[in-house]
């Protein structure tokens, strides 16, 4: 299908930007209003959101744990930088709108006695390689 990329094609940064539309969305992804991580009840995709790829670097067998916050942020803020080498942004599939291109990053947290899904919209303007 003409658009549609595989789910390990790997995205960096500049790569990322190119693939996005702007951070404000349109009636088909309105009701997705996620600026910081919110927990789902299960992993969004088709027809709503098209995959794009994955932020895990292939050349890195264990991505870090370490997180990266923004002086007054944490790892639910809105503003939160999007750091493509941190967790969880490096362990994120990237997924978009089909009609205005916004991005939207996925991930689930595995603990102990649970899973949670979770989506952050992407801004373009915070993304950090």
């Amino acid at each position: 299908m003409p658009g549609m990329h595989a789910m390990d094609d790997f995205l960096n940064a500049e790569g990322l930007r190119a693939a996005l539309g702007p951070a404000t969305g349109c009636d088909h992804c309105a009701g997705l209003q996620c600026a910081g991580w919110e927990s789902v009840t299960a992993p969004l995709g088709p027809p709503l959101l098209q995959p794009l790829g994955t932020l895990r670097d292939p050349a890195i067998d264990e991505p870090t744990y370490l997180e990266r916050h923004a002086e007054g942020t944490s790892f639910w803020h809105a503003r939160a930088p999007v750091a493509l080498t941190h967790f969880p942004y490096n362990r994120c599939t990237v997924w978009r709108c089909p009609q205005c291109r916004r991005g939207f990053l996925q991930y689930t947290e595995a603990g102990g006695y649970y899973v949670d899904h979770r989506v952050r919209a992407i801004d373009p303007a915070l993304i950090e390689a």
